[in-house]
Order: C-alpha cells, then sequence, then structure tokens
C-alpha cells in the first residue's frame, strides 16, 4: 500500500473529518471499513458509490458503547420483549463482533435500513474505531473497505489504493484487524429467541450457551 496515492490522518484529523460529513476509511475489530457517520445521508451515499455496493443493501453500523448503539434504534423498541434480548446480549457479547438488527429511528437514511425498517449495528472491542466513533459523535457505517465481490482488507498493506484514494481520509494506527470471520449477525425475537441470519465470529454455540434459542436462516435481501 503506497501511502501517497491517498491522504491519511490520525484520530482527531479523521473525527474532523466524520463531523463535516466525510467518508474515512478506518480499522475495526475483523477487517478495515469504509466509513461515514449515520446522520450524513450523502456520506453514506458515497460510502455505497466508492465500494459499488446495491443501494438496496442496508449498509451496517458499528459504535463506541451500548449507549451509542442505542441512539440509533427506534424508541418504541424498548417497550418490546426484543429488548430484554439485547440487554442480555450487549452484557454477554459487546463490545464483540456481533451485529445485531432492530428497528430503527424513522429519521435514518435507507441505506442504513431494511424493508422492515431495521438496522444492523454493533458495539466494537478495537480501540481506534471505538474512538473514532466518540471523535466523530456517531455510530458509523462499517463495510468492508474494498469494492464489492473483492477480498476485505485486514492488514493495511492488503488495502485498495483506489478505494482509499476515493475516502477522504485513512487511519491506519495499530492494531490491525484480526480478520478471520466477519461479525456474525442476528435478530433478537424476543424471550431468549434469535436468528442468526449471517453466521460469523461469535458462533451460534456461544449464543445458546449465552441461554438463546438460536435458528440459523439466511435473510434474502
Amino acid at each position: 500500500m503506497d501511502r501517497d496515492l491517498f491522504p491519511t490522518a490520525d484520530l482527531e484529523e479523521a473525527g474532523g473529518v466524520l463531523r463535516r460529513g466525510g467518508v474515512c476509511v478506518y480499522p475495526t475489530e475483523t477487517y478495515f471499513a469504509l466509513g461515514a457517520a449515520v446522520l450524513f445521508p450523502e456520506a453514506l451515499a458515497r460510502v455505497a458509490a466508492i465500494k459499488g455496493r446495491p443501494t438496496n443493501k442496508p449498509l451496517p453500523l458499528l459504535a463506541a458503547d451500548l449507549e451509542q448503539a442505542l441512539g440509533v434504534l427506534s424508541p418504541g423498541f424498548a417497550a418490546t420483549s426484543a429488548y430484554a434480548d439485547l440487554q442480555r446480549l450487549a452484557e454477554a457479547f459487546w463490545p464483540g463482533p456481533l451485529s445485531l438488527v432492530m428497528p430503527a429511528r424513522e429519521e435514518l437514511s435507507p441505506l442504513v435500513k431494511d424493508a422492515l425498517g431495521r438496522t444492523s449495528i454493533r458495539v466494537t472491542p478495537h480501540p481506534v474505531a471505538a474512538a473514532l466513533c466518540r471523535r466523530a459523535a456517531s455510530p458509523l457505517s462499517a463495510t468492508s473497505a474494498n469494492v464489492s465481490g473483492r477480498p476485505p482488507a485486514a492488514r493495511a498493506i492488503d488495502l485498495d489504493p483506489a478505494v482509499c484514494a476515493l475516502a477522504d481520509a485513512v487511519i491506519a494506527d495499530p492494531p490491525e484487524p484480526a480478520g478471520g470471520p466477519a461479525s456474525t449477525v442476528a435478530v433478537p425475537g424476543g424471550g431468549g429467541r434469535l436468528t442468526v441470519v449471517r453466521p460469523g465470529a461469535v458462533t451460534a454455540e456461544a449464543l445458546i450457551a449465552a441461554g438463546f434459542s438460536v435458528v440459523c436462516r439466511a435473510e434474502v435481501s
């Protein structure tokens, strides 16, 4: 990776870029991600365009902590039985590579919501990603920083220079992502029921051991 081909930034600079509605490449616990703050629809559209990701395929989100994650969820979600599942899952697996699909606030961009108005979000254990969310004062989109159909990058040297050049900033501070399976994506159903729609780093066995009834079923997007 030739760093002269794209702009680089430290945490403070990258946070400023995101607060102004820019796009940033940054490390997560699994792979490098392409991020924009959730309240900037134009920036989210740029993320999808840079990646070549279909706009009907929602961008996943990543947050610094549970409070930040709750900020993107529908206020009415707290009154549902699935909210108790969220609390249990957060205690057991967050921060960590478990993305949960839950009802989103109406005002969020359609680019981060599915046809049912739900968004996928996780709390990251990666120190740089978490710090960047705090500096951006927002959850970030967390789709992998590669053109759709190409492999994600776990090492800075493997980042696609073309993707990085189209971003406003790249932050590659250590630690590098661990690679391996991507985050597990699951839908809390209430009453301890959990539907895994993408197997990943958190196994079904681990979810069952935490007291959940798990069904594995791929969702058609």
